[in-house]
């Protein structure tokens, strides 16, 4: 049990590191091979992101723990809302000013939507797994249109040309960008390994430790993200980290496990955390796109956020405790 839970400690930091490691070797050589800074951040950066949770789900998958998997991708993103912009917006208040950032918010709550509908039949197959990946490359393809067809300048893409790294040498990048991998693979196999000897030991199941250990603990590199841009008053790149994420995570981080390991989808899974993430997003896109709040997160909401995360989580514990007793 100690040994599981060292494993746990030591592999989300490792993957944390690692991902921040990734996501810089792989920005620095994209933008040292000319490729638009506007392109970099909306596909490399938002895949370097998800990378922990897509990693962990691929490992869970092959390892036969799809609850696991599929637990890490609800979970993060209901992670992503309550607790990282919920915590963001209470550090400083969020203010949308991208056009960019305003077209994703309903592109969001569609594939959440269209998530929901995949797993309601209880089951993520191959077909399943084929149509979210189908649906992340279509969606990145038409953020890019997006962003590439916008008129003037815009403060999303500015923030996020700020960002890239500028003084990596191509050979340094490339080497960021392999060990990044590697360790990637190395600490998600850990943290897989840690979570599932833990689970069994208390006797819950994996679905249960995907929606909170392994879930927090893979959403720390967008937290650590969108708290440092928000303190740098890059409000917009603060919450495109989320709603990137958030799609790869319903696309990419549920389509592997349903390409990997096709089987039946926990029932919790769709009676209550999926209907807690969707409440999420429909709440981000009201405070995203409102007009009573022109686009502001503010302290009271980002403590709303917070709230419904401690209280999910909390839901959460006395369920588990109810089910062993």
């Amino acid at each position: 049990m100690l040994l599981a839970i060292a494993s746990i400690v030591f592999g989300l930091g490792l993957l944390v590191w690692a991902a921040d490691r990734f996501v810089i070797g792989a920005a620095a050589l994209a933008r040292n091979l000319g490729v638009p800074p506007l392109l970099i951040g909306l596909t490399i950066v938002g895949f370097g992101t998800s990378a922990p949770e897509i990693l962990v789900s691929t490992m869970a998958a092959l390892q036969g723990n799809p609850g696991l998997a599929i637990g890490n991708a609800i979970g993060s993103n209901i992670a992503n809302i309550a607790l990282i912009l919920g915590a963001t917006a209470l550090i400083a208040p969020l203010t949308v000013h991208s056009d960019i950032l305003r077209r994703e918010y309903p592109l969001l709550l569609f594939v959440s939507v269209g998530a929901y509908l995949l797993l309601f039949d209880g089951t993520l197959d191959g077909g399943d797994g084929l149509m979210l990946m189908t649906a992340l490359v279509l969606s990145m393809l038409l953020l890019v249109r997006i962003g590439m067809a916008r008129q003037g300048p815009d403060p999303l893409a500015d923030e996020i040309e700020a960002e890239i790294p500028s003084d990596v040498s191509t050979p340094a990048a490339t080497g960021w960008f392999l060990l990044g991998l590697a360790l990637l693979v190395v600490s998600s196999r850990m943290l897989v390994w840690g979570s599932v000897e833990v689970a069994t030991a208390l006797g819950v199941s994996d679905l249960v430790i995907g929606l909170t250990i392994v879930a927090i603990g893979t959403s720390l590199p967008e937290l650590a993200a969108s708290i440092m841009s928000a303190l740098k008053n890059e409000h917009d790149l603060a919450i495109g980290n989320v709603i990137g994420s958030n799609l790869w995570n319903l696309l990419a981080v549920l389509g592997v496990p349903g390409l990997l390991a096709p089987g039946l989808v926990p029932a919790e899974a769709v009676d209550r955390d999926m209907l807690v993430m969707l409440g999420l997003t429909l709440a981000l896109f009201v405070m995203g796109r409102g007009s009573r709040t022109r686009g502001v997160i503010n302290r009271l909401e980002g403590g709303l956020l917070l709230g419904c995360f401690i209280a999910y989580q909390g839901l959460l514990v006395w369920q588990t405790q109810a089910a062993m007793s």
